[in-house]
């Protein structure tokens, strides 16, 4: 990288900083975000009293925005390839996405069902996988079709997570080979869950006696994983459209 580049680079990130710290400090003080653009020029306190909660905020707003900025960062990452989809999902369309999941789906799911080596237990939950596999592939279009920022990161993204994040689990069912990945570590989760969360308040046993690990189970855990994750993903995409608006 040359010299120019990275002042280039040291320049953006500057200038990321600034306007997210600024942005931060206008949530409660006036005049903080482009006031130099305005007459009146940017706030500044004035009394005692005003100039201690002015830097205690500002000193907040540098750890969140310390927090932040790399979320960012990797939200730009996640916006480039959630085009390349969204690219896809347009050539498709979002009938033609709908009869692809119903295909693939609807396909395993009657494979399974006609199989007799398999459990009525395990192809009940590999048909209700599939169900809500379609389901969620069919709302994270329409939530993505409806727009929006708050739609797209509370509906949009969890939806399109669950959607990919099932495969593996129904596949693990049905293949002692794949189970190695998604159904051990769905184990390790689990009893992370009661050692960590229901142990401490005393919830463990109850839980462990009520609720056995059937098939079903290892779907709601990867269900219970993608939702949070495509939260995660959808509010870094959206800091990323923050400081780096999509026409940039």
């Amino acid at each position: 990288m040359s010299v120019g580049n990275r002042q280039g680079v040291v320049e953006a990130v500057r200038f990321d900083l600034n306007k997210f710290h600024e942005t931060w400090m206008e949530l409660l003080y006036p005049r903080q975000r482009g006031a130099g653009d305005t007459v009146l020029g940017k706030w500044r306190p004035e009394t005692a009293r005003e100039k201690v909660t002015y830097n205690a905020w500002a000193a907040l707003g540098a750890l969140v925005v310390a927090v932040l900025y790399p979320l960012a960062l990797f939200g730009v990452v996640v916006r480039f390839h959630a085009r390349k989809i969204d690219v896809s999902v347009e050539k498709l369309g979002a009938v033609g996405v709908i009869l692809l999941a119903i295909l693939v789906w609807g396909g395993l799911s009657a494979l399974v069902e006609f199989r007799l080596d398999y459990s009525n237990q395990a192809a009940n939950a590999i048909i209700a996988a599939s169900v809500v596999a379609v389901l969620s592939a069919a709302l994270a279009v329409f939530f993505r079709a409806v727009g929006g920022r708050v739609t797209t990161v509370v509906f949009a993204y969890p939806f399109g997570m669950t959607a990919i994040f099932l495969p593996p689990v129904v596949a693990a069912l049905v293949s002692e080979d794949v189970a190695q990945f998604s159904i051990v570590y769905a184990d390790q989760i689990a009893e992370f869950v009661r050692q960590s969360v229901l142990e401490p308040v005393g919830l463990r046993d109850y839980v462990v006696e009520k609720f056995d690990m059937t098939e079903f189970a290892y779907v709601l855990i990867w269900i219970g994983i993608s939702v949070p994750l495509g939260w995660l993903l959808g509010t870094t995409v959206a800091l990323a459209d923050f400081i780096r608006p999509k026409g940039e």
